[in-house]
């Protein structure tokens, strides 16, 4: 896991169409594959090639109805997109979504919980940041749970630890912005963001040091690929899984599903 994605999805996320267009060209070669096995068993088995006829001519309803109705295919392909989605989430939801104390944009008692996969070294995290903001100032009720990722440089792992450190001084949004904001990531741009955002640095520089700072960087990267995730930013809402650069109203309209 070493790439920050754009505003398509990552790898992952592509397996659940790929599955369903396998399973359309299946459907469109069953009657071909059919009649084929039915002949052969015709000779041996006269039993089975009458099973082998019932299949041969299911996969020709089946193929004409597809030819007929194209137009089916992008909601199955969505519903397998939901299904695969639910069955990755199976488990961990609760986890995704509970917070490392204080790294937490919006309402910390929002209905509606937001989760991104974040790395202060990604450039589509940073495009990120203002619309994340402005979802926040329309939705009263949006909790943003940030999961802090740092797959894409050295210094990504030091600024994710600072910003745990801030978290835990209760000042992780200014951390987290001011961070952002610096754009060049390196030890004097981390200890600038963290003095702009005012933590107290010795105090941060213990607690970004601890296990447990290390343990949740792990336990992110862990939940990550258990979700799918190849990059960053990626999301988590309701039950939708979502990868890259998505903007404004594309996270607006998963805002609006989840609520639902």
């Amino acid at each position: 896991m070493s790439n920050e994605t754009t505003g398509g999805a990552a790898p992952g996320r592509y397996k659940g169409l790929l599955f369903a267009v396998a399973a359309i060209l299946l459907a469109l070669a069953g009657g071909v594959a059919g009649w084929v096995w039915q002949s052969r068993q015709m000779a041996v088995n006269p039993a089975a090639a009458l099973s082998a006829a019932n299949r041969a001519a299911m996969e020709q309803v089946v193929r004409e109805y597809i030819l007929a109705n194209p137009e089916i295919l992008p909601e199955a392909m969505e519903n397998l997109r939901k299904r695969e989605n639910a069955k990755q989430l199976s488990g961990v939801s609760s986890e995704v979504t509970k917070p490392f104390p204080g790294a937490i944009l919006g309402n910390p008692q929002g209905k509606v919980t937001l989760v991104e996969f974040t790395d202060f070294a990604c450039t589509f995290c940073r495009q990120s940041v203002a619309d994340v903001d402005a979802l926040i100032a329309a939705n009263p009720d949006l909790r943003v749970v940030i999961r802090e990722l740092p797959i894409l440089s050295p210094a990504s792992a030091a600024a994710a630890r600072m910003a745990l450190a801030a978290a835990e001084q209760g000042k992780y949004g200014a951390f987290h912005r001011a961070m952002f904001a610096a754009g060049q990531l390196d030890d004097a741009s981390i200890d600038a963001a963290a003095r702009v955002a005012g933590l107290d640095m010795e105090r941060a520089k213990r607690v970004a040091a601890a296990p447990h700072v290390e343990a949740e960087l792990s336990n992110n990267l862990e939940l990550a690929r258990k979700l799918g995730f190849s990059g960053t930013p990626s999301w988590a809402i309701g039950d939708q899984l979502l990868s890259g650069a998505l903007g404004r109203d594309a996270l607006a309209r998963a805002i609006a599903e989840a609520r639902d």
